[in-house]
């Protein structure tokens, strides 16, 4: 049985367009150039911000960052960026007396703006804030510590197979790949995706089974 649930957060609770938006509007291209071109670069194992020095290649993104928090046009989350199952699910969760993890590839704002979001979750914590990011192991050797649990009474949910799936397997953990966003569709029905992964699924609701099961 299933004791702790951790789950990353692009595409697998909160939806990524108004962030590559933002990004867009910034660099003074249109929306659907960025949308594009973060597509090509990822499903090509490249980086997603990749496709920001692909349109200015001397970019410092980490200094574009700052300069747009500096502007007071940096990041923003608020609830209609949440996937609308997200609160009923979680929520459902911890009701069955399951441990509950948000820990993605985000910045320490991400990390400020999602626990201002008072999420049903037991622990929020970012890449950024542990000093490591997926897919590299001491990322999900940190998930593997939080969790409280035995790893193989815990599951990783996430969209992408490099960064969630792979590496939460090769960490002992359990992993459920979840049909969601332009990774979790690309990659569905990829063969290797569905050898690895030990659930599949459309939405966050069908984690109820998966931690009884």
């Amino acid at each position: 049985m299933i004791e702790t649930v951790v789950l990353g957060v692009g595409e697998t609770l909160t939806k990524d367009d108004r962030y590559w938006a933002s990004w867009a509007d910034w660099l003074g291209v249109p929306r659907h150039t960025v949308s594009a071109l973060v597509g090509s670069v990822v499903t090509r194992g490249q980086d997603a911000t990749d496709a920001l020095r692909l349109l200015s290649p001397d970019m410092d993104v980490a200094a574009a960052y700052h300069a747009r928090e500096v502007a007071g046009r940096g990041e923003h989350l608020s609830e209609t960026d949440l996937y609308p199952d997200v609160r009923p699910a979680l929520g459902g969760l911890r009701k069955q007396g399951i441990r509950v993890v948000i820990a993605g590839n985000q910045s320490p704002r991400a990390g400020e703006l999602l626990r201002d979001l008072d999420l049903p979750a037991d622990l929020v914590v970012t890449s950024e804030e542990w000093g490591v990011a997926k897919p590299d192991p001491s990322f999900f050797a940190r998930v593997a510590e939080v969790a409280q649990a035995a790893p193989e009474r815990t599951v990783y949910v996430g969209d992408h197979p490099a960064h969630d799936i792979y590496p939460a397997k090769a960490a002992g953990l359990r992993a459920a790949h979840i049909r969601r966003g332009p990774w979790g569709h690309w990659w569905a029905d990829d063969p290797t995706v569905v050898q690895s992964a030990d659930w599949r699924i459309d939405n966050l609701t069908q984690l109820a089974s998966v931690v009884v099961g």
